[in-house]
């Protein structure tokens, strides 16, 4: 997750958003998570772990899994994680 933040530092004012989906089926543990990991977006979950509407409409079979989104709502890359998140980051963004 810290690379996520860090992305999310680095791009917010330039226009990454980020909406935090989680698979939790236990409020206490989903909120202690997002405060412990400092994660400033807004976070989303019905709180049905495995039985997630999100989980089957999205087709996640592992955590943590991404998407990024541009603004026609266009799946424009998903389930990159570290270096490739950053890379694919810097690509739209023009750095």
């Amino acid at each position: 997750m810290p690379n996520v933040v860090a992305a999310y530092e680095k791009y917010h004012e330039k226009g990454l958003d980020i909406v935090g989906v989680s698979l939790d089926g236990q409020r206490e543990l989903w909120v202690e998570a997002i405060e412990k990991l400092k994660m400033p977006w807004v976070h989303l979950s019905d709180l049905k772990g495995k039985e997630s509407l999100v989980k089957n409409v999205y087709n996640v079979n592992a955590i943590p899994d991404n998407l990024l989104i541009d603004p026609q709502g266009k799946i424009v890359a998903r389930e990159l994680l570290e270096e490739d998140l950053q890379a694919k980051l810097a690509e739209i963004f023009g750095e």
